[in-house]
């Protein structure tokens, strides 16, 4: 194979379909989104409730919010969506996970191999890259790729009940994310999700 031929690799999960299925509870956790396709999933699976907090404009962001999220909230789950391209945008955050290893952090990677918000160009899993290869090569002890119906209930186990950091590579179509319009507006959004979480100030 060269550098930039793709791996042959049919994925058969619907991410629509797929999401819903490996959450448990959308009111207790904290959620935290990356950009575009994941923070779409998220707010169709919580209504965009006050306990989400989407992400726009911030590539990468999106694990090290919810490592801070975390961090300071110990006795909440912590779930954090993402996409296989924004979590290749700043791949370090799981080593810095893994050394401060959050008891209450789990992350879902829903990767489809693609860059979907800018016309669907290969990503680097497209290519190779195997994400959960990294998690575990950075320390996460608990990981799992979903790609089919079968691994789907490990998958719940590690996003919902597995002591953290945990980490799911959940492989799906390179196909559209939920058509929910969320709030876009970034000030709106954090001060809702504080609200939620710490009351009026």
């Amino acid at each position: 194979m060269t550098s930039h031929e793709t791996i042959d690799r049919t994925y058969v999960l619907d991410r629509i379909e797929i999401v819903p299925k490996l959450i448990a509870d959308t009111t207790a956790p904290l959620f935290v989104s990356g950009l575009a396709g994941a923070s779409r999933d998220l707010a169709a699976l919580t209504q965009d409730a006050a306990n989400t907090f989407t992400m726009a404009g911030a590539m990468g962001a999106g694990c090290m919010v919810g490592l801070g999220l975390a961090l300071a909230q110990p006795d909440r789950r912590v779930i954090v969506l993402t996409g296989d391209g924004e979590l290749l945008m700043n791949i370090g955050a799981l080593a810095t996970i893994s050394i401060l290893q959050p008891r209450n952090l789990a992350i879902l990677c829903i990767d489809n191999g693609h860059y979907g918000e800018t016309g669907y160009q290969c990503s680097h899993t497209s290519l190779g890259v195997d994400l959960e290869a990294i998690a575990r090569g950075s320390g996460f002890h608990e990981t799992a790729t979903v790609s089919n119906e079968n691994e789907v209930s490990q998958g719940f186990d590690l996003l919902n009940r597995v002591a953290g950091p945990t980490f799911v590579n959940l492989k799906v179509k390179p196909s559209d994310p939920p058509k929910f319009k969320r709030l876009l507006d970034p000030a709106a959004c954090r001060y809702r999700f504080r609200e939620a979480l710490l009351g009026h100030y």
